[in-house]
């Protein structure tokens, strides 16, 4: 069922609904067919007309006496249905469904579209939307644009997949301007069969596709199994690069979660930890979209991240440099030989130093020289040539230059030839031979950022996995007990111990029913203590006045127990008090919160970050989805902003981060053995010095009906 060729290069096509009305969908779609030059055999499938386009029209698919590839069908729901059976009886293997008022509409819309699918995969028909904008193949054996998109984009190496079919006509105007072409074109609408994980796989095996762009809605796959997949293609025996812009940056849906972690895991975080783990480059806007598929089409990687800028003007050089750093780049300093070359060749008011300034009057042969001396220099990874166009700009003869000296490196050059008409002819020049070419320099700074970035992906190492051995069984016992009382909401006593279980520190707690046992307890564990109050109403314990911290002394745990019920009883008139947990206090160490917060189809999504009380205001967090190994364990406590703290910043100690990261793939661990659990907090989880483990502080755990979902026990091996 993997094989899209019936969808991509079909021998022959029917168009079911074509029309010989102008400005009707079946008008037009048969009308581009016909004008893009389709290789194949083409028939139009109308009972209510003799002939389209001087092409004989039969009634029905049934009616052709040849064998049929793709069938495109453009009616109603309810005859699209009857046309799908058509087909299925003709022996068709690949549909295209263009019409829409299927899922998109409702219930009924929604019956009528998993008929057909059902029908489809039982035939062993690959099925296309239904409400999409169609296929389009521009490869000059097949010359197929079966959409009812005009354009017939050029060939190229870029293929592109969009749930939006709008979208699609303004991409292809836009590649058009921009001079890309493209491999394969497709819009997927409700993806009732085809979505992104086959035309991933299938994109991936095609020796015309050098890179996969992608605009998309939603995911219904398995989130695992699809990051396992896209690796392979983004790292892979052939990496090729997948560009995703995703719409709907939103937090919509956590707004009624019970946990931290529940608060801020909106579904844009879930699909951020997908993307990330994958490999697949997220971008913001189409302008960018294709900024980046520019730098990648050049078939070139960054190796490092230093790189030399040559421009003829200073101010924007400094946007360059600027913009460069910001990208995760640094400029190279240039060694000794590659300064003399400079000297030798530029004039003395030059800068020979990087940023290279050729000067205003710099005709191409100086561009020529610099560029020569600065791509050979072992410090320079990659190049940025910056030309504003002055009365002797030669934007041409530049281009020319920068065309030669690109086909005789493995390193890669971007240009910003600045302006419009004055550098036309250079730019049409460098995009006739795939070299990079922005009309701004931070777009070329930021592209190459993106490269490099690639490149570390390319370049990762992985370390083995951690091997732990869990009392699965003393967990799994807490939970079902809990649940099977119908109690969705874990006390921390009972948290403390599943966290116990799966190898966290925890700290002696005891519950005190009054003042008298809060003193018994706090004198048997030893003060410092700290005291929490117990009530399943109360989840967030602070906003209630329900801790107290650090108290010495037997009159400070009197007074705090009745503070503490007071607060509460302010706070929640209904709140039923179980008692006050009486905790040894922790010795001093790093907060940080590790949380989960489960999602339907995607499964469990882990999250670390900054902890205590601010991990709301500054969100400084990082997710991933479980199963959480070493490597992803490693990356994602790398990856907040406060990582420095924890690594000795300034002379501090080093906090324990190995042992933060084995607590990560702990709770990885714990949430895939226990379903149940839907939210978890651990915050603050304390991060002792180095060789000293961590302690949680505090734990919140809520339990609900487990949702079926595909998981898989283990990560991958850089997982």
């Amino acid at each position: 069922m993997q094989n899209l060729d019936v969808i991509f290069s079909p021998k022959s096509v029917a168009v079911v609904g074509a029309s010989s009305t102008p400005g009707k969908v079946g008008h037009d779609i048969f009308e581009n067919i016909l004008k893009g030059g389709y290789k194949g055999t083409l028939y139009p499938v109308n009972p209510k007309v003799n002939s389209i386009q001087c092409i004989k029209a039969l009634p029905s698919v049934l009616d052709i006496e040849d064998d049929i590839d793709l069938a495109l069908i453009i009616l109603p729901p309810h005859a699209a249905l009857k046309a799908v059976e058509e087909c299925r009886e003709k022996g068709i293997k690949g549909i295209v469904i263009v019409s829409a008022g299927f899922r998109e509409v409702g219930e009924e819309g929604l019956a009528l579209e998993n008929k057909i699918t059902n029908m489809c995969r039982e035939a062993g028909i690959r099925l296309v939307g239904p409400n999409c904008l169609g296929v389009i193949n521009p490869h000059p054996a097949v010359r197929l644009n079966a959409s009812f998109s005009a354009r017939m984009p050029e060939k190229g190496n870029l293929s592109f997949i969009s749930q939006s079919g709008a979208l699609c006509t303004a991409v292809l105007d836009f590649a058009a301007d921009r001079g890309f072409g493209f491999s394969k074109f497709i819009s997927i609408g409700n993806k009732a069969d085809v979505d992104e994980f086959d035309l991933l796989k299938y994109y991936h095996k095609d020796p015309d596709t050098d890179v996969i762009i992608i605009y998309m809605e939603e995911l219904r796959v398995c989130g695992q199994p699809f990051i396992d997949e896209v690796k392979k293609i983004t790292s892979g025996e052939k990496p090729t690069p997948v560009l995703v812009i995703k719409s709907g940056k939103t937090t919509a849906g956590a707004v009624a979660a019970s946990s931290h972690t529940g608060a801020m895991a909106g579904s844009d975080a879930v699909y951020d930890a997908i993307f990330d783990e994958a490999g697949i480059i997220r971008i913001d806007t189409v302008n960018e979209l294709f900024d980046y598929a520019e730098v990648f089409v050049q078939k070139k990687t960054l190796s490092n991240n230093r790189v030399a800028i040559i421009t003829n003007a200073g101010g924007p050089g400094i946007v360059a440099t600027d913009m460069t750093e910001l990208a995760g780049l640094k400029l190279a300093k240039l060694n000794s030989d590659t300064v003399d070359a400079l000297r030798s060749h530029l004039p003395s008011t030059a800068n020979i130093h990087n940023p290279v300034d050729v000067i205003g009057d710099a005709t191409h042969d100086r561009y020529e020289n610099a560029l020569s001396a600065v791509i050979k220099d072992e410090n320079v990874d990659g190049a940025l040539v910056i030309l504003t166009p002055q009365s002797m700009t030669d934007a041409l003869g530049t281009a020319e230059a920068v065309v030669k000296i690109a086909k005789s490196t493995n390193k890669p050059i971007v240009c910003n030839f600045m302006g419009i008409f004055d550098v036309s002819s250079g730019v049409q020049l460098l995009q006739n031979n795939h070299i990079p070419t922005y009309r701004f320099p931070e777009n070329a700074a930021k592209a190459l950022g993106i490269l490099y970035k690639h490149s570390q992906w390319l370049n990762r190492q992985t370390l083995a996995q951690y091997e732990f051995k869990h009392d699965k069984e003393n967990a799994r016992k807490i939970i079902t007990d809990c649940f099977n009382k119908k109690q969705m909401y874990l006390g921390e006593m009972e948290g403390l111990d599943v966290l116990k279980s799966y190898g966290f520190n925890t700290l002696p707690t005891v519950l005190a029913e009054n003042e008298e046992e809060a003193v018994s307890t706090a004198e048997s564990i030893g003060y410092p203590v700290v005291m929490k109050i117990v009530s399943p109403q109360i989840i967030h314990k602070s906003d209630s006045g329900g801790v107290k911290v650090g108290l010495k002394n037997p009159e400070e745990v009197r007074a705090a127990f009745t503070q503490i019920v007071s607060s509460v009883k302010e706070y929640n008139s209904d709140a039923v008090i179980d008692g006050v947990l009486v905790q040894k206090l922790a010795m001093p160490g790093q907060e940080v919160i590790l949380g989960m917060n489960r999602y339907p189809v995607f499964g469990p999504l882990i999250m670390f970050g900054m902890g205590g009380i601010f991990v709301e205001i500054f969100k400084d967090v990082v997710f991933r989805i479980a199963p959480v190994g070493r490597n992803n364990a490693i990356k994602m406590v790398r990856n907040v902003k406060v990582f420095p703290m924890l690594n000795g910043f300034r002379g501090k100690a080093k906090a324990d981060v190995e042992a933060l990261q084995k607590l990560i793939v702990c709770l990885s661990d714990l949430v895939l053995d226990n379903p149940e659990i839907r939210e978890l907090d651990i915050n603050p989880l304390l991060i002792h010095d180095e060789g000293s483990g961590a302690t949680v502080a505090d734990v919140r755990i809520i339990l609900s009906e487990p949702d079926p979902v595909c998981v898989i026990d283990k990560p991958d091996e850089d997982g």
